[in-house]
């Protein structure tokens, strides 16, 4: 079979900046597909889909950004 997938020139900031566009829509999909919209859930899964090629696709060698795991309110509860 003949590849008909075209190279895409993207940098990595540029990379990282769809990645998290993405990851935000996926939220925002998620919660819409819990109040019940059937669209949302479709397009939620396309959405993953599409995540996990570009994390699948994306060099290994690139620094990961630190991220917080406590949520979106997580920088204002640090405690010391």
């Amino acid at each position: 079979m003949f590849d008909k997938q075209k190279k895409l020139e993207i940098s990595p900031d540029e990379l990282q900046v769809i990645e998290d566009a993405l990851q935000t829509q996926s939220k925002i999909l998620h919660i819409q597909a819990n109040a019940g919209g059937t669209g949302a859930s479709r397009r939620l899964n396309d959405v993953k889909r599409v995540l996990s090629h570009i994390s699948q696709q994306k060099p290994r060698d690139a620094k990961p950004r630190c991220r917080s795991r406590l949520g979106w309110f997580g920088s204002s509860r640090v405690q010391n």
